[in-house]
C-alpha cells in the first residue's frame, strides 16, 4: 500500500523544483499541470469533448490553450465547462497513476488541490512555501506575465497561510539545500510511520 501525499503551494513558491527532491528520493510523482497537457495534446482524451463543446479551441489535432484563454475572456460560462470536461479525465489519469505505481510514496503535486478538495483524496499533505515579497521575485524574474498578471493569479488562490495551516507539513523554499533537507526529513518521517503501520 502506498502512501498519498499531495504536494500543493502557490505561483512562484518552488513547487516543480520541490516535486523533483521527492523524486530524488524515490518517490513517484504524478503532475496536474503535465496531466492537462497530456490530456490536450494530439490524440490526448480530451481533444474530442473539447472539440465537441469549443470547436474553435482546436488547431492542428490538439486543444490550444491561447484558444481556451480566449474563449474564457468571452464566455463567463466557459470556464466551467471546459473544468466539467478536463476534471474527470485528470481524475481517471491520477487514478491510473496511482493503481500502477509500486513506489511506497506517491507524490501528487496538484496547484489548487485545497481549492478543488482534492486533499481528502491524500495521506498528508506537504505545501511549499516562501515570504510574499520573494514569491512575487520570482514570478516578476521569469519575465512571463505582468505584475497585474500575477496578483490576477494570486487572487484566486487560497491565501499562503491557509494553504500552510491545513498542511501536514510545510516546507520553506529559501533554499535548495534547505528545501532539499526538509524533503529528506518528510520523507523520513513518512517512511518510518510506514514501516509501523
Amino acid at each position: 500500500m502506498s502512501f498519498a501525499l499531495g504536494l500543493t503551494g502557490s505561483i512562484g513558491m518552488g513547487k516543480s523544483t520541490t516535486a523533483q527532491m521527492f523524486v530524488e528520493e524515490g518517490c513517484a510523482l504524478w503532475d496536474a499541470d503535465a496531466a492537462v497537457h497530456r490530456l490536450y495534446s494530439r490524440g490526448g482524451a480530451a481533444v474530442q469533448p473539447m472539440q465537441a463543446a469549443f470547436p474553435n479551441a482546436i488547431a492542428d489535432g490538439a486543444v490550444s490553450r491561447d484558444a481556451l484563454r480566449k474563449i474564457i475572456a468571452q464566455d463567463p460560462t466557459a470556464l466551467q465547462r471546459i473544468e466539467a470536461i478536463v476534471h474527470p479525465l485528470v481524475a481517471d489519469d491520477r487514478a491510473a497513476f496511482r493503481a500502477s505505481s509500486e513506489e511506497d510514496i506517491l507524490v501528487f503535486d496538484i496547484p489548487l488541490l485545497f481549492e478543488t478538495g482534492g486533499d481528502a483524496a491524500m495521506d498528508a499533505v506537504a505545501c511549499v512555501s516562501i515570504p510574499a515579497e520573494e514569491q512575487k521575485r520570482r514570478v516578476m524574474a521569469r519575465g512571463t506575465m505582468s505584475e497585474a498578471q500575477f496578483e490576477q493569479i494570486r487572487a484566486k488562490q487560497m491565501p499562503n497561510a491557509e494553504k500552510c495551516a491545513r498542511s501536514d507539513y510545510v516546507i520553506v523554499t529559501d533554499t535548495l539545500d534547505h528545501a532539499r533537507a526538509q524533503v529528506q526529513d518528510v520523507v523520513r518521517q513518512i517512511r518510518a510511520g510506514l514501516a509501523d503501520a
